[in-house]
């Protein structure tokens, strides 16, 4: 099946790399035009390198390649009025907005200094920007429309991201995340006299950055010192049911696709977890 999303237009945030460029090319490859954006610029308390001005073009450069259009802007999801003012000029640009896709967040740990800036820097961005993603979406959303946003199935588990070890970023992700399946099943009920559907997705671990770099490696092999990623990967697959280390980018940008589509109509409020069995393995959280 292609052109499912033909003659529409989505809104992504947190385009620039990872699961947001998998979420871009994969809607374009169906048919959509992209509003992407990313902040592009480095969160102190974030461990690993945030995505780069080249990484967000780079994005552009893959849509416009599958022939679409795209409007990418560097914005960051926590300043509501620069988001406005990125939205309003991309849907006077594209004509129209369908789709919505809330997808940036981090993962700070100031590992072995625990600061309490760093819970801050996680809600404003995986909570405070969701919200703020929709509120500036919302005036340009048809009925019939669709909000995705991202959800983590870890956040689920107890003992995962409250793990005291992980200090106050992750326990902010974790929190903000599990805040927003509550979030988002208001924003369903409310939007559901206008046929606008609202679901939130949670990945398991993704094969991004958020999951490659020294701080999870450490959690993942605290018995060694400095873990690789070839140490951390087997550590990484007794985290699911099925034995795979992660899934790919794409696996999410699939149900991101279908929820996006006129085939999930009537699809709205749910929590569906792209976690090959984690939570089915651990209910209690990992020990």
């Amino acid at each position: 099946m292609t052109g499912r999303l033909d003659g529409k237009v989505a809104f992504i945030t947190g385009a620039a790399r990872g699961q947001g460029r998998s979420h871009a090319v994969r809607l374009a490859q169906e048919g959509a035009d992209i509003i992407a954006i990313d902040l592009c610029e480095q969160i102190d308390s974030n461990p690993y390198p945030l995505a780069t001005l080249e990484d967000l073009e780079e994005t552009e450069r893959l849509v416009e390649k599958l022939d679409r259009r795209i409007v990418a802007a560097k914005a960051d999801v926590r300043e509501r009025t620069r988001l406005r003012e990125v939205i309003d000029a991309a849907v006077t640009e594209l004509g129209r907005l369908d789709i919505v896709i809330a997808n940036a967040g981090i993962l700070p740990m100031a590992m072995g200094h625990p600061d309490p800036m760093d819970f801050v820097d996680a809600t404003d961005v995986d909570l405070v920007g969701v919200m703020n993603t929709v509120a500036v979406a919302l005036p340009h959303l048809p009925d019939h429309s669709s909000i995705v946003i991202t959800g983590s199935t870890a956040a689920m588990l107890p003992g995962t991201t409250d793990n005291p070890a992980m200090g106050p970023g992750s326990a902010g992700y974790g929190w903000a995340k599990k805040t927003l399946m509550g979030y988002v099943e208001q924003m369903a009920l409310h939007l559901a006299p206008k046929f606008i559907r609202v679901n939130c997705v949670h990945p398991t671990n993704v094969n991004t950055h958020l999951l490659h770099n020294d701080g999870l490696y450490s959690m993942f092999r605290p018995d060694l010192e400095n873990p690789t990623r070839d140490d951390a990967e087997p550590a990484f697959t007794t985290f699911q049911a099925m034995p795979i280390p992660y899934v790919e980018p794409v696996d999410i940008s699939n149900l991101m696709l279908f929820l996006a589509s006129d085939e999930a109509r009537y699809i709205t409020g749910q929590q569906i977890r792209v976690d090959a069995g984690s939570l089915l393995k651990f209910p209690q959280g990992p020990s």
